[in-house]
């Protein structure tokens, strides 16, 4: 489906996930074009490029570049939202560990990496491009070291972003949001005993997203913002490095 060349865009990288699927609602209730980019389609959104799952990362990349390049055909968004990701533990030591790296690095980093892109081709000038860290990862994560390891990588990436030369557009900005615990079903169902009043409600992120495209209260290019949540009240810290 062709975007309407008058309406507000957005690109939701992972709009199928917990996250994704609430950016996806939120933003289609403010009248927005919105596209979902996943490995399943989202019954809700304008627009979906189903991604194909693939043992290359250049071979992932350029079909979804492709794939978006044809579906919006020259036509510019206000927004790249990329929620993709997922969670792994285990040590260095854990039998699992090589294949949790190869996971996360594909989860976290290929779809940072190409959301990263597609905003130099796309994103209209003062465009928002949202990258998801992880505030465990300011940290040492030994006992979730792919985790740690693939979302420092997304830091890093948003933090050059936001330099010169980045090739990102004029005005625009590139954000990582870095959550502690996101109020999920999943995670809900994983730790059902937990306080889920220091979980942050995943309509919180939406809007906040959905301010940050419109200039509100939008954090400088290149910066990582931890999302902190205590006692069902939810705070926005850049992080100090």
């Amino acid at each position: 489906m062709a975007a309407a060349s008058e309406a507000q865009r957005v690109l939701v990288y992972g709009g199928r996930g917990a996250l994704g699927s609430k950016c996806v609602d939120y933003f289609k209730s403010k009248n927005w074009w919105v596209a979902s980019i996943d490995v399943t389609e989202n019954a809700a959104a304008n627009a979906n490029i189903v991604v194909k799952l693939s043992d290359s990362f250049t071979e992932q990349s350029e079909e979804v570049t492709s794939a978006v390049d044809q579906l919006l055909g020259g036509q510019k968004v206000d927004a790249i939202l990329c929620v993709a990701g997922g969670w792994a533990g285990g040590s260095a030591k854990a039998k699992s560990f090589y294949k949790n790296c190869d996971l996360m690095w594909k989860q976290s980093v290929w779809t940072s990496t190409i959301s990263s892109h597609l905003a130099t081709k796309h994103l209209k000038e003062g465009g928002l491009l949202t990258l998801s860290g992880a505030n465990a990862a300011l940290s040492a994560t030994p006992g979730m070291s792919a985790y740690g390891m693939a979302k420092a990588a997304v830091h890093q990436l948003c933090q050059s972003l936001g330099g010169e030369k980045s090739g990102l557009p004029g005005n625009s900005a590139a954000v990582a949001i870095l959550p502690v615990t996101l109020d999920t079903p999943a995670n809900r169902a994983a730790m059902p005993d937990a306080d889920f009043t220091c979980w942050t409600p995943l309509d919180y992120i939406a809007e906040t997203f959905f301010n940050w495209t419109n200039g509100k209260n939008r954090p400088k290019s290149g910066s990582l913002i931890q999302v902190v949540t205590e006692k069902g009240k939810t705070e926005l810290v850049p992080a100090q490095l």
